[in-house]
């Protein structure tokens, strides 16, 4: 999937929730309202996540050097692990630390009727963004996948990060409703604040995903199994290949993968059969899997594969 999809999904976000932070900021200064001041932090939130994360494209594209000879692809893994830091950190501790300190306040919020609008506002521009990330995410997975399955098989934090804040940022809209209205219909203050407590919880839950997700990444995660399906079904199908080893392969960024593999040839090739036998499989798995950029083949011999299976 092209990057600038990546990026375009990112940019919406952006804008989004820039426009939101600043209208729940608003609503919370003029109102009083806790849950509304939650809001607010997580909007903000995710506004320096989507930020982080355009960094970190940015500088996951730099070209491989001496230092770092497989590329900078796993830069964008870090910044995602961090964006699952910031949500944690900053969205979700400021609003369980906001609701808890007014927990005991006496006085419900005043002007509902901004904090509603603020949030109709802000639940449509969020609706926005998830659409867009949404479909981007669907248009990435399998038919035979559901969405779930993408979000945690998927090699690309960024499309199912986004993916997951507006999802938190469309229930905590609903959420901070909830907790406004019901405190004013049936006179209980106290379910301003507990929203905002409800809201961080939420928040710290959707930051522990991520980082699991983005921290598996970064140490070294497989590609998907169909791609590792599809290599060895290509190696084992050419004519010169007798057996296929271990087929080993890591993920170098969201386009990139690594691809080690043994590979026992027949015993009668020559040396030019047999590097013509190499360059043929290298070049149908790259056809056929684009992302697999970088192949190492160890040619197996008999002697090698037939002591393993004794041992084994």
């Amino acid at each position: 999937m092209p990057a600038g999809e990546s990026k375009r999904v990112v940019y919406i976000a952006v804008a989004a929730n820039a426009a939101i932070a600043v209208c729940k900021y608003a609503a919370a200064a003029f109102t009083g309202s806790s849950a509304m001041l939650a809001e607010a932090f997580h909007s903000t939130a995710d506004l320096g996540n989507e930020l982080l994360l355009l960094f970190g494209m940015k500088r996951s594209t730099r070209p491989a050097d001496e230092l770092h000879p497989y590329g900078h692809g796993k830069v964008l893994y870090f910044y995602s692990l961090l964006v699952a830091v910031y949500i944690f950190g900053v969205g979700g501790g400021l609003a369980v630390h906001h609701g808890i300190t007014h927990l005991h306040d006496q006085q419900l919020a005043g002007h509902p009727a901004w904090n509603y609008a603020v949030l109709a506002f802000a639940f449509l521009f969020e609706l926005c963004s998830w659409r867009v990330s949404y479909r981007e995410l669907k248009a990435r997975k399998d038919p035979n996948e559901s969405t779930f399955d993408e979000i945690v098989g998927s090699k690309d934090p960024t499309v199912f990060t986004v993916f997951l804040e507006d999802c938190a940022g469309l229930v905590g809209a609903v959420l901070a409703f909830l907790g406004i209205f019901l405190g004013r219909v049936f006179n209980k203050p106290y379910l301003d604040p507990l929203t905002s407590i409800v809201i961080g919880v939420m928040l710290a839950a959707f930051a522990v995903f991520l980082g699991r997700e983005s921290g598996a990444l970064l140490v070294g995660e497989r590609t998907n199994r169909s791609r590792v399906r599809k290599a060895r079904e290509i190696i084992a199908a050419d004519p010169a290949v007798e057996f296929v080893g271990d087929v080993l392969t890591m993920q170098l960024g969201p386009d990139e993968v690594l691809l080690t593999v043994e590979i026992q040839f027949r015993r009668d090739l020559s040396i030019q059969e047999l590097e013509a036998a190499i360059d043929r499989i290298e070049r149908r798995i790259r056809q056929a899997e684009p992302t697999i950029q970088r192949i190492f083949i160890e040619a197996e011999s008999l002697t090698r594969n037939k002591q393993r299976k004794r041992v084994a």
